[in-house]
C-alpha cells in the first residue's frame, strides 16, 4: 500500500473511532509488536488523535501492574493540585504501599522548574528513595532532560512528557509505551548507570565512563534504544548524535520532524550560544540532495539568535519550516504551556525516531536522553500523519524569513 492510502486510512480510522466514542476507551490504541504510540493533546485545540490512548491513563495502568519496582530518570517535577499528575501520583503512592520498590532521580538543576510540595509529596511515598544528581558533573554542562520510567525492568515510557501537571494537559506530547524486552532492559541499565553515577558524586568519586569511543546503533534489531551522553551508555545502547546524523544521511525522499526548539547553537559559559553545526549539516545536505524536509517547530523558537538559523535554513530549496503557536487557556495565561514539546522524526514513511531530545547542540552529546528508532512502516506513517495533523492546522503558519519575532511568552505573559 502507497503511502497516501494508508495515510487516508489511519485518518478514516480515527474519525470512525470518535464517533464509536473510542477516544476514552482502553481499546483506543496504536501498537506495533512491542510499542505503543501515546500521545496528549493540548485541551482546547482542534487537534484529536482517537486511536492514540492519552499519557496519563497510559501512566497510571503501568504503576497499578508493577509489582517489585519502578524506577524514573526525570528533569524536574511540578504537581498542581486537581490536575492529572494529581491522580497519576496517587496511583505511584498505592503502588509504594503495596510494597513495590521506587527510585526517583531527579536533576539538580530542575529544582528551578519544579514545585516544591510535590518532591515532597514524592519523598513520602512509602518505599521510594529519591536522589538528585547534578550531571554537569558527569559531561561539563550536560543535564538529565530524559523523560523516563520503567516498570518491573520489563515495560518502560519514553517520550517528551514531563513529570509536570501541564504535559497531561496543556502540551502537546508524545511517547511510547514499551513492552520490547531489549530495549525495556536498556532503558533499565541507563537508569542503574546514572543512579549509580550519582551515589559516586555525592561520596565525592568520579562516575566511570563506559565508553571511551562512539558506539554504533545496534541497527540489525530494527526497532532500538539510543541514547546519549555516548561515555555513559550502557553495553549494547548507540550513540544517539551520530545515529541521527546517519538516518539523515539515508533520507530518499522526505523527513518530517516535530520539535519544541531546533537550532545550531549549544550551550556555553556565561550565556554565549557556541556554534553546533552537526544536525544543520545533515538536514542542509538532505535538502541539497532533493529531500523534502518539513520542519516543525514550536513558537518558543522565535527567540533571538535561534530564529535567525531557522529563517536561513528555509531558504533553502526543498526546505519547509513551520512556527506552531497554540491559543491560550481560556482559563488565562500558563507559565511554560500551550506549546508543541513533542520531539519526533518520521522518514520517507519507513521509519520512526520518538525522542527526548530538543534538537540543539548540549542535547544529543552532552545531558542524558533516550530516543527510539523504529524500522517500520506502519508506525512511520502514524508518526508522519501526526506531525501531518499539526502541519495543516490552523496553528501552524509557515516562517517569514524577513520578520523580527517578538519574544516568546514561555515563563510570564508578554505585556510589551
Amino acid at each position: 500500500m502507497t503511502p497516501a492510502p494508508r495515510r487516508f486510512l489511519i485518518r478514516l480510522a480515527a474519525v470512525i473511532g470518535a464517533a464509536l466514542g473510542l477516544a476514552g476507551s482502553a481499546h483506543a490504541e496504536f501498537s506495533i509488536p512491542g510499542f505503543e504510540l501515546v500521545h496528549t493533546v493540548p485541551r482546547e485545540t482542534t487537534l484529536a488523535t482517537p486511536d492514540l490512548r492519552d499519557a496519563a491513563l497510559v501512566w497510571k495502568e503501568m504503576f497499578d501492574a508493577a509489582q517489585h519496582e519502578i524506577v524514573f530518570g526525570q528533569f524536574y517535577v511540578a504537581g498542581q493540585d486537581g490536575e492529572a499528575l494529581d491522580d497519576i501520583m496517587a496511583h505511584l503512592e498505592a503502588a509504594g504501599r503495596r510494597g513495590v520498590k521506587i527510585r526517583f532521580l531527579m536533576e539538580k538543576k530542575g529544582e528551578f522548574a519544579s514545585v516544591p510540595a510535590t518532591i515532597d509529596r514524592l519523598k513520602r511515598i512509602p518505599n521510594l528513595a529519591f536522589r538528585q544528581i547534578d550531571y554537569s558533573r558527569m559531561t561539563g554542562n550536560g543535564i538529565i532532560h530524559a523523560k523516563y520510567f520503567v516498570v518491573d525492568g520489563q515495560s518502560a515510557y519514553v517520550g517528551s512528557q514531563n513529570f509536570d501537571w501541564r504535559s497531561f494537559s496543556h502540551i502537546h506530547e508524545t511517547g511510547l509505551k514499551i513492552t520490547d524486552p531489549t530495549v525495556a532492559a536498556q532503558v533499565q541499565a541507563i537508569f542503574e548507570i546514572d543512579w549509580a553515577a550519582q551515589a559516586a558524586i555525592a561520596a565525592g568519586q568520579t562516575p566511570a565512563v563506559t565508553n571511551h569511543d562512539v558506539v554504533a546503533a545496534d541497527v540489525a534489531r530494527g526497532n532500538y534504544l539510543v541514547a546519549s551522553p555516548n561515555a555513559f551508555n550502557p553495553p549494547g545502547v548507540g550513540d544517539s548524535q551520530s545515529e541521527l546524523v546517519r538516518l539523515i544521511g539515508q533520507a530518499q525522499r522526505e523527513i518530517r520532524v516535530q520539535l519544541l526548539d531546533y537550532a545550531p547553537l549549544s550551550y556555553g559559559l556565561n550565556h554565549t550560544r557556541p556554534y553546533y553545526a552537526v544536525i544543520d549539516d545533515a538536514l542542509r545536505a538532505a535538502a541539497t540532495r532533493g529531500v523534502k524536509i518539513k520542519l516543525m517547530v514550536s513558537n518558543w523558537n522565535t527567540e533571538a539568535p535561534a530564529i535567525r538559523y531557522l529563517q536561513s535554513l528555509a531558504l533553502l530549496p526543498n526546505v519547509e519550516i513551520r512556527i506552531v503557536t497554540l491559543p491560550q487557556a481560556s482559563s488565562g495565561f500558563i507559565p511554560f504551556a500551550r506549546v508543541i514539546h513533542t520531539k519526533a522524526m518520521s522518514i520517507d514513511g519507513q521509519l520512526a525516531w520518538i525522542g527526548t531530545s530538543n534538537w540543539a547542540g548540549g542535547y544529543l552529546d552532552n545531558s542524558r536522553n533516550l530516543e527510539v528508532v523504529l524500522h517500520n512502516a506502519a508506525m512511520a506513517q502514524r508518526v508522519a500523519s501526526l506531525h501531518e495533523q499539526t502541519w495543516n492546522s490552523v496553528y501552524a503558519q509557515p516562517i517569514d524569513v524577513l520578520k523580527v519575532y517578538p519574544k516568546p511568552a514561555k515563563g510570564k505573559e508578554n505585556t510589551e
